[in-house]
């Protein structure tokens, strides 16, 4: 049988690999939003057990839940749109009709959630920052088992590679555009009923999965040594934007603003400012004690 995602170095072939998971009344489900539920519900559980460890009511974060799962959906498919406005321009419509067929952005859905963090403390008169500290590990592992939804939608991979993790996906299968670099290292494999040919790339999906997994320990282990309120959310930034500048430096489906990476500028600017309030608390504690205790926003 010919795979349809094939690890090569890793002596990985898998099969039958569907974007589908199953229907219901002729309504498809697909491994994507199951993999986004999956993380959203994780994250949830992630926080209302920081919430319980630090003294604040569950109910709170059971109501932000659905304010900010509402925000991010917006916001994921305003950014996309934003910066691909020339494709939805004749046919405006597809803007909420083709959210299926994707065209989602990460940062449109991290603005938003901001966003609507923000102003939730505020009508319900907590401390912003500290509802931010609690929820920057939930994104963080939220993103870690949301972006294996890509791998069922063969997307978000890189320009060609054989490294470790190359993977190879069937060429008609992928998801996104191929760059010239991955057409000029096509690979055919020959089967019994004839040959298939097949894209060799990184898979960003999952460097950005791991990093992210790797982030949200970090966050989880120091978070009880937090030495200010918004720490943990400057320091989830800060790694966030640090990773997500690397990885969006190999994937072939950045978005794009004229010859501007919209995607990797926004990453860096994240990573500066996280980098960049870290370090001000470290120089001039005093200034951020006194902004993260009144910033009832």
């Amino acid at each position: 049988m010919t795979p349809d995602i094939w690890f090569p170095h890793l002596g990985i072939e898998l099969n039958n690999v569907s974007r589908l998971a199953f229907s219901v009344f002729g309504f498809g489900i697909y491994w994507y939003a199951i993999f986004v539920m999956i993380g959203i519900f994780v994250g949830y559980q992630t926080a209302i057990r920081e919430a319980k460890r630090t003294g604040q009511r569950r109910e709170d974060y059971t109501d932000l839940l659905m304010v900010g799962v509402i925000s991010a959906i917006v916001g994921l498919r305003l950014f996309y749109v934003l910066f691909n406005l020339e494709y939805f321009y004749n046919d405006p419509i597809r803007i909420i009709t083709g959210i299926r067929d994707g065209g989602l952005a990460i940062f449109g859905g991290i603005i938003s959630s901001i966003v609507a963090v923000s102003i939730f403390a505020k009508k319900r008169k907590l401390n912003a920052w500290v509802v931010l500290d609690t929820c920057a590990p939930s994104f963080a592992i939220g993103q870690v088992i949301g972006r294996w939804g890509n791998f069922f939608n063969r997307e978000a991979f890189g320009s060609f590679t054989d490294n470790l993790f190359a993977m190879r996906i069937v060429r008609e299968q992928a998801g996104a555009a191929l760059t010239p670099d991955i057409l000029d290292n096509i690979v055919i494999h020959q089967t019994t009923t004839g040959i298939v040919e097949y894209i060799q790339v990184h898979p960003t999906f999952f460097y950005e999965s791991m990093a992210n997994l790797a982030i949200f320990i970090a966050l989880t282990i120091y978070r009880p040594h937090k030495r200010f309120n918004s720490e943990i959310f400057w320091l989830y930034l800060t790694g966030y934007g640090f990773v997500r500048f690397l990885i969006e430096g190999l994937r072939v489906d950045q978005l794009m603003l004229g010859v501007l990476p919209v995607s990797r500028a926004m990453a860096a600017i994240i990573f500066v400012c996280g980098l960049s309030m870290v370090i001000i608390y470290r120089l001039k504690p005093s200034l951020l004690k006194n902004v993260a205790t009144s910033w009832k926003i």
